[in-house]
C-alpha cells in the first residue's frame, strides 16, 4: 500500500498548496467559521462536539449556524435546510440526530461555501459551525478544531491507506484546538469526555430506561466510525453484552439487520431505524463535556479575530 500513500500523500499536498497559493478559490464570508474536523478517518466524535459548540455560543450571545456535507443524504437541491421532519435519506443520519439536540439553523450542502452564504443571507448567523471539513479548502476558516480519539489518537501515523490518516500528524501544528475524546489529553490538548443518559425507545421516543435497570446479557449494534467504543461505554456502564454487531460506518439499515430483541445501538444508527422499529430496540444518547478553559479559549478567539 506504500506506493499508493505516497500518491495520496502528493495529491493533498497539491491539493491544499494550490489554496494556498490562490491556484484555487477559497472564499471568505462575513461570519465566522469554525471548522470541527479530523485528521484520520472513523468516529472520533466530532458530531457530540458539534452539539456542544452551537448550545455553548448560543448561550453566550452568539448566532450560531451548523453546516455539514449531508453525507449519505440525496436532496434533491442545495442548500437544503435541516429541520425536524427532515429523513436520513435526504440530508444524511448526523444531521438529523443534530436536529434532535440544537435549535440552531442547520443546512447540508456538499459545496461548503454555498451552504455559510445561506445562513448568513438566510438566518444571519455570526459563526457558522462546519461539522468536518477541515480537508477542504474551499471555505475560509477562523478557527479550526480536530477531534481525536484518546486510545486510537493517530494510529502507525501513516496516511491513507497504509493507515488511518487523512493529513499527516504536521498538520497539527496549525491548528488552533486539539480535542482529545475519551481520555489522554496532553500538554496543549483539551479532553472531552461524553457522558451517557438514559436510553430512550426507537419506536416510541417517550419511553426511557436506566442503564442499570438492565439485569441481563443484550445485543449491542453500531454502524459509526469506530464501533468498538460504543460497546465499551456499555460495559464500562455496568451492560453485560451477549453480541456486539458492527456495520460500517453510515450503513443504511433495514430491518433484518437486527434480530427482534432487544438491542442497544447508537443514536446515529436509531435516527435511521426508527420507521421499522422493534418495540425493544432503544438508543443511548451521549453530551459531551468539556474543560471551561477549552470554552474560554474559544471565547476568546472569536472576539480577538472580530
Amino acid at each position: 500500500m506504500l506506493p499508493l500513500t505516497w500518491l495520496f500523500w502528493l495529491i493533498s499536498r497539491l491539493r491544499r498548496g494550490a489554496f494556498l497559493l490562490g491556484f484555487k478559490t477559497s472564499i471568505k464570508v462575513s461570519a465566522q467559521v469554525i471548522i470541527v474536523g479530523n485528521i484520520s478517518v472513523g468516529g472520533n466524535g466530532k458530531t457530540p462536539l458539534v452539539v456542544h459548540l452551537a448550545k455553548f455560543l448560543a448561550a453566550n450571545g452568539y448566532h450560531p449556524g451548523v453546516l455539514s456535507r449531508g453525507y449519505g443524504g440525496q436532496s434533491e437541491s442545495y442548500p437544503c435546510s435541516v429541520t425536524q421532519d427532515s429523513q436520513p435519506e435526504q440530508v444524511g443520519d448526523e444531521p438529523v440526530l443534530m436536529r434532535q439536540h440544537v435549535t440552531c439553523p442547520m443546512v447540508v450542502d456538499p459545496k461548503r461555501a454555498r451552504g455559510a452564504q445561506f445562513l448568513i443571507d438566510t438566518h444571519h448567523c455570526d459563526v457558522i459551525i462546519c461539522d468536518d471539513g477541515l480537508q477542504h479548502y474551499a471555505l475560509q476558516r477562523d478557527i479550526e478544531i480536530v477531534v481525536m480519539d484518546g486510545k486510537r489518537r493517530t494510529g502507525n501515523q501513516f496516511l491513507m491507506p497504509s493507515g488511518p490518516l487523512r493529513e499527516s500528524t504536521a498538520r497539527l501544528k496549525n491548528v488552533d484546538f486539539v480535542v482529545i475524546n475519551g481520555e489522554g489529553a496532553s500538554t496543549n490538548e483539551y479532553l472531552m469526555q461524553l457522558v451517557p443518559g438514559q436510553l430512550i425507545n426507537v419506536k416510541q421516543s417517550t419511553q426511557r430506561l436506566a442503564l442499570n435497570a438492565l439485569k441481563s446479557p443484550v445485543v449491542a449494534a453500531a454502524g459509526i466510525g469506530h464501533p468498538q467504543r460504543f460497546y465499551e461505554l456499555l460495559e464500562q456502564q455496568g451492560v453485560t453484552l451477549k453480541q456486539c454487531l458492527s456495520f460500517v460506518d453510515h450503513h443504511q439499515f433495514e430491518k433484518a439487520d437486527l434480530p427482534q430483541e432487544r438491542v442497544l445501538m447508537t443514536e446515529k444508527d436509531a435516527v435511521k431505524c426508527r420507521p421499522f422499529a422493534h418495540e425493544d430496540w432503544w438508543y443511548l444518547p451521549v453530551n459531551a463535556k468539556l474543560d471551561t478553559d477549552f470554552e474560554q479559549q474559544l471565547l476568546t478567539k472569536l472576539r480577538n479575530k472580530k
